[in-house]
């Protein structure tokens, strides 16, 4: 049974790999189409590195089985070399799926340490699944499929780091040093300059600012050195001594943008534009190219690709961990609730969630009404309404433990903006700017505002507007450590509120 299963997925590989084939085939002279639109095309930095990248990621996966098996085996047999090659190409998906093959020079290593650890649990947790279902793998060693796994985590990760530490040196000691300077003293180039001078591993020398507008237009304090009109980088530029010129001016200067691209063109130096987003207030934002336009989202969410399982793949496993520690509190509150007033133990009401399409949110019930309708009124100190124990649950946040089905549900996160009626949504998005921007990413049952302060009943429009401040900020600097460092400060100082009544 098992020869049979080996042999069909053989022909499968031998299948997939023609399929490939044919489809570089095709990639190659589609690429012969696209040189000849060179004009319009925008080239992903880095991209050179992409296919040796991509090779080394498959000798370590392809070697440290090999070794493994030549230690523990005494040989590779015909069977594993057919496994192997099945995890490359899960791998590969997850990674391609993941953009695992972008330029990480000016990103921290712990964030390309995640990228590329995720893309190999997943093609692991294929492996082991395929194998359940299928009822195969029984000749495959546990233990060599064990030190298989665990050696490539860290080979993926070593040789990464390697060529990181590498390049870092090289670079502190003067090699593959660009000169460079910025055109336009705008936010953008001064956020430029600033980004130079933390990278120093970027292998860029900022010389410093040059501009044609006078000095009382500066937007704020510079970084670098003013060194003079735009005339003079000409000059630098012409005589080889500046390898790099970004050009940071606002949208509206575009006949000044064209004069400059015109006259560096008259030189060897490599010109770069940085479009002034900062005009537009971006929430998250990522290129899109359709076809051979590239586009710039404005408003869109953090969770596409790997950060969308790295998000989905938190919120299932802490939610599961929190329902089991927490069942007997549940079971509790219930009793509570159902002693202490008449009525269902949990009451959902409607919320708007991702998108804003509607969801219903599940709470233990701590009103002796359950209002849902369009007209609903925030809970005030002393409200009528709360019972004596649902004052208890609310002020603890006892009644929002059931929202973790939610979040198994698929419709919330154990992280997010907290979601509000869908009165209220309808009453402040008519005031607050930006308001439903929060409904990007999933609502959750602790925030980012929540444990800065604003928990509980908004009764001023000032605390509202904080509490939506808060919550873009969360989206805009989303990340699998501020997700930790939110739930780590709930559960010492997001429980209890003095203002949720």
């Amino acid at each position: 049974m098992i020869f049979i299963q080996m042999q069909v997925l053989d022909k499968w590989l031998v299948s997939l790999q023609g399929k490939c084939n044919r489809q570089f085939l095709g990639w190659c002279f589609s690429q012969q189409k696209v040189k000849r639109m060179e004009s319009r095309k925008i080239r992903t930095h880095g991209a050179e590195f992409a296919i040796l990248y991509r090779l080394c990621d498959l000798a370590v996966i392809s070697g440290t089985l090999a070794i493994v098996s030549q230690i523990y085996l005494g040989s590779v047999s015909e069977a594993w070399l057919h496994l192997a090659a099945l995890v490359c190409i899960f791998y590969l998906l997850f990674a391609e799926s993941s953009h695992l093959y972008r330029s990480w020079r000016i990103s921290n290593f712990q964030g390309q340490m995640v990228a590329t650890l995720l893309p190999w649990c997943g093609a692991c947790f294929l492996l082991v699944a395929y194998f359940f279902f299928s009822k195969s793998g029984i000749e495959f060693s546990r233990v060599v499929m064990t030190l298989w796994f665990t050696g490539t985590a860290v080979g993926l990760v070593l040789w990464r780091f390697i060529v990181r530490a590498a390049l870092s040196r090289l670079s502190s000691h003067g090699f593959n040093i660009r000169n460079a300077v910025i055109i336009g003293t705008t936010t953008n180039g001064i956020e430029l300059a600033n980004e130079f001078i933390k990278n120093q591993t970027l292998g860029v020398k900022l010389l410093g600012f040059y501009e044609d507008r006078n000095s009382d237009r500066i937007e704020g304090t510079l970084p670098a050195p003013m060194l003079g009109k735009v005339s003079d980088a000409l000059e630098l530029a012409r005589l080889g001594k500046l390898q790099h010129v970004y050009i940071a001016m606002p949208m509206h200067a575009k006949d000044r943008i064209a004069r400059y691209l015109n006259q560096f063109a008259d030189t060897t130096t490599t010109t770069y534009l940085v479009p002034d987003f900062f005009t537009y207030n971006l929430l998250h934002s990522r290129w899109q190219t359709i076809g051979h336009v590239h586009t710039l989202s404005v408003h869109d969410t953090p969770f596409s690709g790997i950060a969308a399982w790295a998000k989905r793949l938190e919120d299932i496993v802490l939610s599961i961990m929190i329902l089991l520690l927490i069942s007997p509190v549940l079971l509790v509150v219930a009793i509570g609730v159902k002693l202490s007033s008449s009525g269902p133990v949990i009451f959902k009401q409607h919320r708007y969630g991702l998108d804003g399409s509607k969801i219903n949110v599940w709470k233990f019930r701590s009103m002796s009404v359950m209002d849902n309708g369009d007209d609903i009124k925030q809970a005030i100190k002393d409200d009528p309404r709360v019972t004596p124990f649902g004052v208890f649950i609310r002020r603890t946040s006892l009644d929002e433990l059931p929202q973790f089905f939610n979040v198994l549900q698929g419709r919330m996160s154990i992280v997010g903006p907290r979601p509000h009626a869908v009165a209220h949504n309808e009453q402040y998005r008519a005031i607050v700017d930006r308001y439903m921007l929060r409904h990007k990413v999933k609502p959750g049952i602790t925030g980012w505002a929540q444990i800065n302060g604003y928990r509980g009943e908004t009764d001023t429009l000032d605390k509202m507007e904080k509490r939506i401040q808060f919550d873009l900020e969360y989206i805009q600097n989303w990340s699998l450590w501020m997700d930790i460092k939110i739930v780590v400060a709930t559960v010492f100082k997001g429980f209890v509120s003095k203002t949720a009544y």
